[in-house]
């Protein structure tokens, strides 16, 4: 998978696409207008680029292009975060998963949780030995 960066308009576009499946321009301005007034042509430059990316797709449905995201959450979220943990802490997880509960920003039920996903991923381990 070629690695995904996405600035943050683009970002805030894509999770539109991905709630609503596909969307317009206009459909997408509308969502993006409680945060913030994004102009029409502002959206669709953005959009255009993306595609380019091959990171959207559309179709035309009257006189509306109608886009659609060619990337999951999930594969954005995990190249983003691969980039995140290679270029801020030296590509160890560790290090990462190290500053976030110095930052003491986990609530209990969040740190038992993660620590179910560790025994989880501890087993994973295991069982490939």
């Amino acid at each position: 998978m070629n690695k995904i960066k996405l600035d943050d308009l683009q970002l805030k576009i894509m999770k539109v696409l991905w709630h609503l499946g596909e969307a317009s321009v206009g459909q997408i301005q509308e969502v993006l207008k409680a945060e913030r007034a994004f102009a029409i042509t502002t959206i669709s430059t953005v959009l255009q680029r993306l595609h380019k990316r091959d990171i959207v797709s559309y179709h035309k449905e009257g006189r509306q292009y109608i886009y659609k995201a060619e990337i999951s959450e999930k594969e954005t979220q995990h190249s983003m975060t691969n980039s995140l943990v290679e270029q801020l802490f030296g590509g160890k997880s560790s290090v990462l998963v190290n500053h976030l509960l110095e930052a003491d920003s986990f609530e209990t039920a969040e740190l038992d949780q993660l620590k179910k996903m560790i025994e989880e991923a501890q087993k994973r381990q295991n069982d490939k030995t």
